[in-house]
């Protein structure tokens, strides 16, 4: 069983608090980092984003703008010729026609004769 620090997670539950938790996101910082910020632990986290899920939509949206950021840029760095963007954008994008390993659906059917094999023709 959880047991929450008195007032710790209720700060986060306030405007400031899901503010603050959606800059940590919006900066960049993973979980992990966004925790420790926090002074908590981890699983703590994930524990709140579940019991509370105005903290975890704090995190969605912070998330959510800097993510869309960084699609921005690889795609300029795509139209503006980046090979390496390109291919990067391509396999996870595009990934059944551009990943490297190719998966084919081949069915082999092998008939045996019986008949030719008893005869050793």
């Amino acid at each position: 069983m959880l047991i929450l620090a008195k007032g710790k997670f209720e700060y986060y539950l306030t405007a400031e608090g899901l503010n603050l938790l959606q800059d940590y996101a919006r900066n960049g910082l993973i979980d992990e980092e966004i925790a420790k910020k926090m002074n908590i632990t981890t699983s703590t986290l994930y524990e709140w984003k579940k019991r509370f899920p105005e903290i975890s939509e704090a995190l969605k949206k912070g998330k959510a703008v800097v993510d869309a950021e960084v699609e921005q840029a690889l795609y300029k760095k795509c139209l503006a010729g980046d090979t390496t963007a390109i291919i990067f954008w391509l396999k996870n994008r595009r990934g059944k026609l551009w990943r490297e390993k190719q998966e084919l659906d081949v069915e082999q059917s092998v008939a045996i004769n019986f008949k030719d094999d008893i005869h050793g023709n």
